[in-house]
């Protein structure tokens, strides 16, 4: 008889029989890999380098040796014959490496008993998905005399984080589009121009640089990069970029912006002065968030462009945020309405606006999500947080989209979210004609790539909606 859900209950060296049987299966993950390797300080790169591993024998990232061992020690430990039982010895034999997905049968059967001294020997096997076996050999164990019945610890999840491998995983699964004509405004410092050909060798732009030509030749030489097959239109200053760029995006010469060296209000500017690129509807920066401690992909709005949004404005906002949760394959995104309560009260004008917001798509004047507000932070994202306040909502505790009341809250939650959380960006502005590939000159190469491959998810939603 096993042990209830939620506990854990050993075998006694009296119920343990010669050929008595138990196993278990794990499937082998890279995170896996990494704990190991940061709790036993085995950094061997044949575990942790992929680039040194696919020049070994091995053809790639393997598996610590110990990790299956480890396997057999989780079993005897906590199951067979489980708490109470004293590990003594350990041999084992290594057959085959194990790789990330590989699935493992961890078996062991009791071979001998000793009535002396309690004491228990196992045959130990590991096998993976194929039936081959991976590991052999025999624990000795002191049995439990006592039977143990205790609660199941309940441990705290790991996270094992790696922002800019989350984040370019992503972009990776972007390849393969055919890439979008994108206009780089001024990329006339290091990062807005690898930032550029970074997103170019990914295939997923094709970029014209606007800005002064032989600066930015010069740059590339003096970074040792080629600008070989790129459009390049010389204008003196980044004023003037921004005003090309616009133009060109207005002709239809280009499906997307980027931001290079220049200050935001500056390319915002020239965008609004081209009447032809409006839409009738409030630009809007949303920022996409890989966040270690949530399980997917969060958007915040708007934390960059809108100051003090009015209610209309916050619509608007809301409506630029949908339409890119959409394009990125979230059919009906979640969104909470931020402030500091999730009561509506005539003292903070934000809950009155998230009321109001949520009535707005009651009637049906924003669509394609599910609204929820006033809601405070830990309770758009935190279901333990909804439950402790009573909070039944689709939205609490599981948001794909967060709007913040004004600029500067948004502004302090995505600097806390990356700083203090963790979490990688990038970053886009909507509701005109093209996106723009926001960038600041504090972010990583690989947060611009992401930032121009998120544009790019939007503009080819642009023109599928225009095709249809």
């Amino acid at each position: 008889m096993g042990a209830q859900e939620g506990l854990i209950e050993n075998l006694t060296y009296d119920e343990l029989r010669p050929g008595q049987r138990a196993q278990m299966m794990r499937t082998l993950s890279k995170d896996d890999i990494n704990a190991f390797a940061l709790v036993s300080g085995d950094v061997n790169p044949a575990h942790v380098d992929a680039e040194y591993a696919e020049g070994t024998r091995f053809k790639g990232v393997i598996a610590h040796g110990m990790w299956a061992g480890a396997l057999i020690s989780s079993l005897l430990g906590t199951e067979f014959p489980g708490p109470g039982t004293i590990y003594l010895e350990q041999s084992l034999r290594f057959h085959r490496p194990v790789r990330v997905g590989d699935t493992l049968t961890v078996g062991v059967t009791v071979a001998e008993k000793d009535d002396t001294t309690r004491n228990v020997t196992l045959d130990c096997i590991v096998l993976n998905q194929h039936g081959d076996q991976v590991v052999t050999g025999r624990a000795l164990v002191r049995a439990p005399t006592q039977k143990i019945v205790r609660p199941r610890a309940a441990m705290p999840t790991m996270h094992l984080f790696d922002p800019e491998a989350r984040l370019e995983a992503w972009v990776q699964t972007l390849r393969g589009h055919p890439p979008v004509r994108c206009v780089v405004v001024h990329p006339c410092d290091e990062g807005s121009l690898h930032g550029a050909l970074d997103a170019r060798a990914h295939g997923l732009i094709e970029p014209v640089f606007v800005g002064p030509a032989l600066r930015m030749r010069t740059l590339a030489e003096q970074l040792q990069v080629s600008l070989e097959g790129i459009e390049i239109v010389d204008v003196p200053h980044s004023h003037a970029a921004a005003v090309a760029a616009a133009a060109l995006a207005a002709r239809g010469e280009a499906q997307m912006l980027m931001k290079g060296s220049l200050h935001t209000d500056e390319l915002i500017k020239a965008v609004l002065d081209e009447n032809s690129l409006r839409t009738g509807r409030r630009m809007s920066h949303v920022y996409r968030f890989e966040v270690p401690a949530y399980p997917k992909p969060l958007l915040v709005t708007d934390a960059a462009i809108n100051i003090a949004p009015t209610l209309a404005e916050k619509a608007d906002i809301v409506r630029n945020a949908v339409e890119l949760a959409h394009a990125l394959g979230v059919h009906q995104p979640r969104v909470a309405l931020l402030s500091a309560v999730e009561t509506v009260t005539p003292r903070l004008a934000s809950t009155l606006d998230a009321a109001a917001l949520c009535k707005m798509a009651d009637r049906g004047q924003i669509t394609g999500a599910l609204l929820d507000g006033p809601l405070a932070f830990d309770n758009a994202i935190s279901v333990e947080a909804a439950r402790i306040k009573h909070i039944e909502s689709p939205v609490a505790g599981n948001a794909d989209i967060l709007v913040v009341p004004d600029l500067e809250a948004g502004n302090m939650l995505a600097k806390q979210l990356e700083y203090l959380a963790g979490a990688a960006s990038c970053g886009v502005v909507l509701g005109a004609r093209v996106p723009i590939a926001l960038t600041s000159r504090a972010d990583a190469a690989i947060s611009r790539m992401a930032s121009a491959a998120l544009a790019g998810v939007v503009a080819r939603a642009i023109a599928a909606g225009k095709a249809r």
